[in-house]
């Protein structure tokens, strides 16, 4: 009996791998779509691209060019605000740590937000003085007073500081040295400018002034609203207009990411 042939059709693939190279097709097209999709600001990225050329001289072709002043504005304060973001989060840290200290004595907290045209840190009085004096006594408060002055000193130079002392609707004590709250109000912004350029601040960023009672956050009618108003506010704001914008934007996503890390 003559034997069978065998038979000349090709060999298929096995069934698993046909099912495998489907699924890796599909995904493919997934993540293909999902790119289709998205959204990328076009602008922003050849602003990027040029303003990283320029900074290198460096174009396709091996051809150099010189930095526009278009992409020196670009660049430049790209780099400050993170800068100062960085710095920021610092700060903010800082304010935390001095709250945890402040809980024990139920006092109200130190609070740093955004201001009209930049941002804010406001310490209440109780942290750094003794009822109706202007004089800093208390160590944590002058040590608090030096983390910030470091943290100043990193500060981009456009970004100036304004010391402004509050009182409540009470007047000093007849054993007191001030004779009003615009007296003891001025005083003791005074004195945290004084602790500041001690601490290395440039006295030329800085001013001092005092409200009195004439700009409250909380009401007089009770003690714990007496306490929020004696306070002294730290006003950090942009002396060039062109940046104020994207400084509040680098302050607010600051407070933001530092408040998301605490929590």
């Amino acid at each position: 009996m003559a034997k069978k042939q065998s038979c000349d059709c090709p060999k298929c693939m096995p069934e698993w791998l046909a099912a495998f190279g489907d699924l890796m097709s599909l995904l493919l097209c997934f993540f293909v779509l999902l790119l289709s999709m998205s959204t990328m600001d076009a602008k922003k990225v050849q602003e990027a691209i040029g303003s990283l050329a320029g900074a290198l001289s460096v174009l396709e072709g091996g051809t150099k060019t010189e930095i526009s002043r278009e992409m020196q504005q670009i660049a430049t304060p790209l780099e400050q605000q993170e800068e100062t973001s960085q710095k920021l989060r610092t700060l903010n840290r800082t304010v935390i740590e001095v709250n945890e200290m402040i809980k024990t004595s139920g006092g109200p907290e130190a609070v740093l937000e955004e201001g009209e045209n930049g941002f804010m840190i406001r310490l209440p009085a109780k942290l750094l003085f003794k009822k109706g004096s202007a004089k800093i006594e208390n160590d944590d408060a002058v040590l608090f007073l030096k983390r910030i002055a470091l943290i100043i000193a990193k500060l981009p130079n456009n970004l100036a500081l304004n010391v402004i002392g509050h009182t409540d609707n009470q007047a000093p004590s007849k054993n007191s040295a001030f004779k009003n709250n615009w007296e003891l109000s001025s005083a003791r912004a005074i004195s945290v400018v004084k602790e500041l350029i001690k601490d290395g601040v440039n006295p030329k960023r800085m001013t001092a002034c005092g409200k009195a009672e004439y700009d409250p956050v909380a009401t007089n009618e009770t003690e714990t609203g007496r306490e929020k108003n004696r306070r002294v506010e730290l006003h950090f704001f942009s002396k060039k207009k062109k940046h104020k914008n994207k400084v509040q934007k680098s302050v607010l996503d600051s407070v933001q990411k530092s408040q998301i890390e605490a929590s």
